[in-house]
């Protein structure tokens, strides 16, 4: 059976390396991306069940890449979870464009539960 395919945009090291082993141990494939102008390209020809996304430190670059992504009818289906600082302001405007938003001391502890609601909502 195949492993589902998780995409994962990050620039940080941490918590972005970590995700990425924790979406490993979870058993999920990983493919990474640095640069969120081409997040929807690598999206539509790996098809990955989820993405992960975090929003530092270029958070309207990103933000505008998780709202092409939504918007592409080819990827619109599939789930995303920010991730972002905990003193992030600007988490209203970043919600427009994930299913999920969480902090960045969150996600790696809480990953399988954001993982299932994050897929709940598609």
């Amino acid at each position: 059976m195949t492993k589902p395919l998780a995409l994962v945009l990050y620039e940080r090291l941490m918590p972005g390396s970590q995700l990425v082993n924790r979406l490993q141990d979870l058993g999920y494939r990983t493919e990474t991306v640095n640069d969120p102008k081409s997040l929807v390209e690598h999206a539509e020809k790996i098809k990955p069940m989820l993405v992960v996304a975090d929003l530092e430190p270029a958070k309207a670059d990103v933000s505008r890449a998780l709202l092409r992504l939504k918007e592409n009818s080819a990827t619109s289906h599939v789930p995303i979870i920010a991730f972002c600082a905990d003193n992030s302001a600007d988490l209203p405007n970043i919600a427009k464009a994930a299913n999920l938003v969480v902090t960045d001391s969150a996600i790696v502890s809480h990953l399988p539960e954001f993982i299932q609601q994050a897929l709940q909502f598609d």
